[in-house]
């Protein structure tokens, strides 16, 4: 199933964090909290001015952002947990997603 969000929203997925911390201890699952870095997965068309004119995203599809912890409404589509969120929510993209997703 396709799924196209409306206006300034967008659809992420989340991207887990690491089980093991840097000193090798291993988190157990009710222990860790969900990740505030996800990958878009869609966006919508943009939101309109005050004048009326479409105002395009500064994200994209593709793109590894970080989110506020309670940001979005969270989903299941086609059996994957995902979020929809505005634009608003998002708090910044990180760059060397995009220089990857750039080479490749």
């Amino acid at each position: 199933m396709t799924f196209r969000p409306l206006h300034d929203r967008i659809l992420v997925r989340r991207v887990e964090a690491d089980e093991k911390t840097k000193g090798g201890i291993i988190i157990p699952d009710n222990a860790r909290e969900k990740p505030q870095e996800g990958e878009v997965i869609a966006v919508g068309p943009g939101a309109r001015d005050d004048s009326g004119k479409l105002v395009p995203l500064d994200v994209g599809a593709g793109d590894r952002i970080l989110f506020g912890k309670w940001s979005g409404t969270e989903i299941k589509l086609d059996g994957e947990d995902l979020l929809i969120m505005k634009e608003s929510d998002v708090m910044g993209v990180l760059e060397a997603g995009q220089a990857a997703r750039k080479a490749a």
